[in-house]
């Protein structure tokens, strides 16, 4: 710890405490500065100089960057093959045929109403109110509009009667633009809004300013203002990667330069394969005798009238004495491949898939490499569908199905929805449906959990494998498959089904 010098000294002789303060203040001081020195990435020397370090929140970082940088990801998704890729890739994979619903809860009968209401309504383009989706559409619209967009809100209607839908709901999502930015700062009542989205006094959401219109589309009315929304009517969908994030961020963020960088340099390179395509001749005349060329640059005619300034097969010409002939020599190209693959996998690490899937290269993966990066990639699915889609999206529109529902079912319903994702591919099957089958036998899992791994609803497996036992046993067949057997026995005769149409155990 550094003493005190002689103006420290010089002033604790009129103020001690002044004197105590100065030297208790440089002390502190150098203090963090042997802290930060130990940090390479906190030092303030030559090698950090320029770069711009921000203090700010998640909120105040993206205030007047994220219209260009939600601008720019969608120029990308459009022109870039490997953000095209990208964007369709991880819907694909996160929504893939679609994210089901399943109904608990409820009695036999309201349960079976339900269902039927479940087919009729969401599983139909009648849950859109534009008509082009059913439900699983729906998911894969938002989350492909979250990976170009940053974020997508959907917002809940309420149809005309006229339109005679079995259930009274339809939903729309819809971009981030339909937020007015212009709605920012205090508006009374202790709300407070940020770039269209009102808080309350604790931070809670209680609405949302949307434009009836696209701000910037074909058919929107200059005129229209931005209108309020309950929180309860939207569903504000985005990846949060800071505490007390507002809005979302498009998932090419990190690699925009890099991508932008990959384009130029296949732009460039393969202008430079086009040069060297060309078999350029240049003919040089030493002594000054050779064809005199016109204003345009093309070649005098010749006295026979039949100037030679184009190769083609067979030609055979004569040059004139002195002449001589020089051919270009194209420029080679090294290191394309290794420097492509090189940046796709950088581009493929900021969006947070393999590499594989950006290039549909397999030449440098083999079984044990693919099958690692494919459960790594897996746990990513599962992180965007279990802490973003499907605990926003799918449970926001079941609430508000389940609460539409009350009109054609004529009563309130307690029951709730339960949500399967799709089967996962399975690397190797005869591997893992083993491992599954020892994981029920030994009670680390149950048959329910397996058939949900892979996309099934167990109520609806249960229910028919129980249809094709009956309908085994009326026909008087058997199969390996039919666990109320063991295999290779004895075949029992045809039992009579139960009125209620449960089988008959065998005797």
């Amino acid at each position: 710890m550094a003493g005190p010098n002689l103006l420290d000294r010089a002033i604790g002789w009129v103020s001690p405490r002044r004197e105590q303060a100065r030297v208790q203040a440089r002390a502190r001081t150098e203090g963090i500065r042997r802290a930060t020195a130990l940090y390479d990435g906190a030092a303030r020397t030559h090698r950090t100089a320029g770069r711009q370090i921000s203090t700010s929140d998640a909120n105040a970082e993206v205030l007047y960057s994220f219209g260009r940088l939600r601008d720019v990801s969608r120029d990308l998704a459009r022109n870039n093959p490997y953000a095209t890729r990208a964007v369709s890739g991880i819907a694909s994979n996160v929504v893939g045929t679609g994210i089901l619903p399943s109904i608990i809860g409820a009695g036999v009968k309201e349960k079976k109403a339900l269902q039927r209401l479940v087919r009729e309504h969401l599983d139909t383009t009648d849950i859109d109110l534009e008509g082009r989706n059913n439900l699983y559409g729906l998911q894969a619209l938002a989350i492909r509009t979250v990976v170009e967009s940053g974020e997508a809100l959907v917002v809940r209607y309420l149809p005309e009667a006229s339109l005679g839908l079995k259930v009274p709901l339809q939903v729309r999502v819809l971009e981030p633009d339909y937020l007015d930015p212009n709605k920012h700062g205090p508006i009374g009542d202790g709300n407070i809004c940020f770039q269209g989205i009102e808080f309350d006094r604790h931070g809670r959401r209680v609405a949302y300013w949307l434009y009836p219109e696209h701000p910037y589309g074909v058919s929107y009315r200059r005129f229209g203002a931005s209108k309020r929304v309950p929180a309860a009517d939207v569903i504000h969908l985005y990846r949060v990667d800071r505490p007390g994030q507002a809005r979302g961020i498009p998932w090419a963020a990190p690699i925009v330069m890099t991508l932008w960088d990959l384009g130029d340099y296949e732009d460039a390179e393969l202008m430079r394969q086009k040069i060297a395509a060309c078999f350029a001749v240049f003919w040089m005349d030493k002594e000054g005798g050779g064809p005199a060329f016109n204003a345009d640059g093309s070649v005098k005619e010749t006295e026979s009238g039949n100037p030679v300034d184009m190769l083609e097969p067979g030609l055979v010409t004569r040059l004139t004495g002195g002449s001589d002939v020089k051919f270009a020599t194209p420029p080679v190209t090294q290191g394309y491949p290794e420097y492509t693959r090189a940046q796709i996998r950088k581009i493929a690490v900021g969006f947070g898939v393999p590499a594989e899937l950006l290039s549909n290269d397999l030449s440098q993966v083999n079984f044990s490499s693919g099958r690692l990066g494919w459960l790594e990639f897996q746990r990513s699915i599962d992180m965007w569908r279990w802490h973003m889609l499907i605990p926003h999206l799918c449970v926001g529109i079941g609430r508000w199905f389940l609460e539409a529902a009350t009109v054609p079912l004529n009563r309130p319903t307690t029951a709730t929805l339960e949500w399967t994702p799709p089967r996962r591919e399975m690397i190797k099957p005869s591997e893992d449906i083993e491992a599954a089958r020892d994981a029920i036998r030994s009670g680390l899992s149950s048959r329910s959990e397996e058939q949900r791994k892979l996309g099934h609803d167990p109520e609806l497996i249960e229910a028919e494998i129980a249809e094709d036992n009956i309908r085994a046993d009326k026909a008087g067949t058997r199969f390996d498959s039919d666990g109320r057997f063991p295999m290779n026995a004895a075949m029992p005769p045809p039992s009579k089904a139960k009125p209620d149409g449960q089988a008959q155990p065998p005797r």
